[in-house]
């Protein structure tokens, strides 16, 4: 998260927390994408030059709400791995499912425009890259190990679980293709976090000195 464009005093904090409060239920309710920093002060009961003086810039405010989203979600997957200790494959539909209910897809796009204006090093967005892979894979891998997978391959199975169900809610908010999603998602499942399915090792790896050698036929 961003840090204040002024002093890091206490009163400073908390009046920054109570506006983050106030912008991220409003996110909620009608998004950000088309909302100028005058109208979304008037919005939340406050004006832009405090939006501005907490936050730097716009940029900066939808940085650090996608942060506090981000942390939210990550909680919602610490949840579902203690409800569904044992069984990554019913964790992996759950969390799913929390993803790709309609009610967060506003959030979600602002997300993903805050991590394109990220990559892009738009001010006030710094800060955020550090929320968007290391803080999750941590949450992943930890609930990785409560599902029951063992610890030396949780991280690897945290960072491809969080690319499939990435790309598979980019797909959905631009698509809107529900069903399409959901069964590239069981696929998934059922080809790979199925915990019946044996893993393969090193020793079911090609050497790379091998000859593929073409059988077909003309």
């Amino acid at each position: 998260m961003t840090e204040p464009a002024g002093p890091a005093d206490a009163t400073g904090s908390t009046a920054r927390a109570r506006l983050l409060a106030a912008v991220l239920e409003h996110a909620r309710g009608g998004g950000l994408a088309d909302v100028s920093l005058r109208a979304l002060a008037s919005a939340v009961g406050t004006s832009h030059r405090m939006l501005l003086y907490h936050f730097g810039s716009r940029e900066g405010l939808v940085a650090a709400v996608v942060a506090a989203i981000e942390a939210d979600q990550r909680k919602v997957l610490n949840d579902i791995a203690g409800d569904w200790t044992g069984d990554p494959e019913g964790a992996v539909r759950a969390f799913w499912a929390d993803l790709a209910d309609p009610s967060r897809h506003e959030s979600e796009r602002l997300f993903f425009e805050a991590v394109a204006m990220s990559l892009r090093g738009r001010p006030g967005t710094e800060g955020l890259r550090e929320t968007l892979v290391e803080p999750w894979l941590a949450a992943a891998a930890s609930a990785a190990d409560r599902l029951g997978v063992p610890a030396d391959e949780a991280r690897a199975e945290a960072r491809l679980g969080m690319a499939v169900t990435r790309g598979l809610l980019l797909d959905l908010l631009i698509t809107g293709d529900r069903a399409g999603v959901d069964a590239a998602l069981d696929r998934y499942v059922r080809g790979y976090v199925d915990p019946a399915r044996p893993r393969p090792g090193p020793e079911d790896q090609p050497s790379p000195n091998t000859t593929v050698t073409d059988t077909a036929t003309s």
